[in-house]
């Protein structure tokens, strides 16, 4: 094949073949029925756009806007900028959770890739499951990739108070259910709470991920905190379609970016930040498309010590607008980089290392981005616990939990489904109380389906109207990263599967001790071989479609709850079609 300038980018094949020109003439011919000119067609980059918009996702419901900012930048930089949607997991609307369809979107946006005519591609992402979403799909194909996320929404103000998306909301039901406030309040506060455009402004899952997406260095410097509503906001995007046309000339694709190093970076990140408990799940799901191995130990052994230094909603008081305004993500990265805990020659989008974009940046507020030497919680991050009934591994969030919680014992009240647990919590003649632990079962990958965001479950009534507002928690599920409380989470293997978290009954004795990493049933072993034996999971209706192939199909929690044939990078060549 003629070695000329057409043949530079991937693109060419589908537009400027010299040896296929009927493939050429009806690849081409069709574009210009949207009033594309001869001269984009020229051999210049076609770069992707690729918008998880969706007025059914309203933490997106922005990008549009966004897209044509990252458009004018691909056409100052000479590229072709071409939009196509993916689909949109919601995480507020997606019925029965947003994380049964992280995966799917993954399979739409890595074959939307591969299969269409184009060089690069940039990712816009925003609401929980988009962003992980996204990058798996990306990681897949591995063209040149940059991320842009969609921002926070501007603080909440309530009553002369700050009001935290997510994290409010768990507060104000508990004062509901105890009879604190009324109905009315509720929704004023809820009025008051979504006030502009954006995900959601406290310290959770979205703006975890987009933290991670910065940290990760697959987005330029300073993308995780600017507001949604921000000028800055749409000037990142605009910058980001320009950098991403030279990442092709460069031929930067992802996986020269991302590399252990950087989720080892990115795991530092979120525990300085005090980031979701999502961020485990997601990053595991994410280096197992990239290949990297990627596991709970490594979040124990680069987690362990890290501080968590930003002061934000559910650890902390303030919202991320604040962090923003005080300096946010590079920062966070500078005071890591001081105490030399960043490999600091890890690659990012700009070409640039990761202390090259951070080392100089300042700190405006340091009540808001603590000092290392005075941080808001000493031991921070994500904490792997393991024992005889989380054998692979359960998560906890040190910085969201009561320290008087942190080394306990305390008699299990059991429910073996979310169903059970609604029906029953509630009830005057439930036994429990505020030592009691409360265990949820069939609530992981397999036992929902999609591992559903209802850990943190909400506490007895009869506890409540005693003022507590924390009991442990535990569960094969996960909790939305707006949430707080002294819950254990993703316990691997999933009662579902008849991992030995099925064994506990109402009664045991589970004794939690978070700072050796320790989670015992304190019944012997032989009694859990036996139970296990007897045990009858509680699983789900499943008539077929989608939701079969997740539940044939996906992995543990520990191992990012992907589907098993969707790990691995399966490259950008694809057949040409004949026609």
């Amino acid at each position: 094949m003629a070695k000329d300038k057409d043949k530079k980018y991937r693109s060419s094949d589908w537009y400027n073949s010299k040896s296929h020109r009927r493939d050429t003439f009806v690849h081409r011919g069709w574009m210009r029925n949207q009033g594309h000119p001869n001269h984009l067609f020229d051999g210049r980059p076609v770069i992707g756009i690729c918008n998880t918009w969706s007025e059914l996702t309203p933490c997106n419901g922005h990008f549009r806007e966004i897209a044509e900012s990252v458009r004018r930048g691909v056409y100052e930089a000479g590229g072709f900028p071409l939009e196509f949607p993916v689909f949109s997991a919601s995480e507020s609307n997606l019925r029965p959770t947003a994380m049964l369809f992280r995966n799917l979107a993954s399979m739409d946006v890595e074959e939307a890739i591969r299969g269409n005519p184009m060089d690069g591609v940039v990712l816009l992402m925003g609401c929980d499951k988009t962003t992980p979403s996204l990058l798996m799909g990306a990681a897949s194909v591995d063209l040149p990739t940059i991320g842009v996320s969609g921002g926070p929404m501007l603080n909440g103000h309530h009553r002369g108070e700050i009001l935290g998306s997510g994290t409010g909301v768990w507060k104000l039901d508990a004062d509901l259910n105890a009879g604190v406030i009324t109905e009315e309040d509720f929704v004023e506060a809820e009025i008051s709470m979504s006030r502009s455009k954006g995900n959601c402004m406290t310290m959770g899952t979205a703006s975890t991920m987009g933290s991670m997406v910065e940290s990760l260095g697959m987005s330029l410097p300073g993308n995780a905190a600017i507001p949604a509503v921000d000028a800055r906001r749409y000037a990142l995007a605009y910058m980001s379609g320009k950098r991403i046309v030279e990442m092709v000339k460069e031929n930067l694709v992802m996986s020269k970016i991302v590399t252990k190093k950087s989720f080892e970076n990115a795991i530092k990140v979120n525990g300085a930040i005090g980031g979701s408990t999502n961020a485990v799940i997601h990053l595991a799901a994410i280096a197992g498309r990239m290949e990297i191995d990627l596991s709970l130990d490594d979040w124990e052994k680069c987690g362990k010590e890290i501080p968590t230094m930003v002061n934000l909603q559910p650890s902390g008081k303030y919202l991320m607008e604040d962090f923003y305004y005080a300096g946010g993500v590079p920062v966070v990265i500078k005071r890591l980089l001081e105490k030399g805990l960043l490999s600091k020659d890890a690659l990012t989008v700009n070409g640039k290392t990761i202390n090259e974009n951070n080392i100089d940046a300042k700190c405006w507020n340091d009540d808001v981005i603590k000092t290392y030497e005075d941080p808001l919680t000493k031991d921070g991050g994500i904490k792997i616990l393991r024992g005889n009934i989380a054998p692979n591994g359960a998560i906890l969030k040190p910085s969201a939990a009561s320290p008087h919680l942190m080394q306990h014992t305390g008699r299990a009240v059991v429910f073996e489904s979310v169903e059970e647990f609604h029906t029953k919590i509630h009830d005057p003649n439930l036994d429990v109380d505020e030592n009691c632990i409360l265990v949820l079962k069939n609530c992981g990958p397999k036992g929902y389906p999609g591992m559903a965001e209802v850990g943190n479950m909400i506490l007895p009534q009869k506890v409540l109207k005693k003022g507590v507002r924390d009991m442990i928690r535990i569960s094969d599920a996960r909790m939305s990263g707006t949430a707080f409380g002294t819950v254990i989470l993703h316990t691997a293997p999933e009662a579902a599967v008849k991992g030995p978290l099925a064994a506990v009954q109402n009664g045991d004795e589970i004794s939690v001790d978070v700072k050796n990493g320790k989670m015992e049933l304190l019944v012997s072993s032989e009694t859990i071989e036996k139970r296990l034996k007897e045990y009858n999971p509680v699983l789900p209706e499943v008539t077929g479609g989608y939701q079969k192939l997740y539940v044939d199909h996906v992995m543990q929690a520990d191992k990012g709850a992907d589907l098993d044939f969707l790990v691995g990078r399966r490259g950008s060549v694809v057949k040409r079609h004949s026609h």
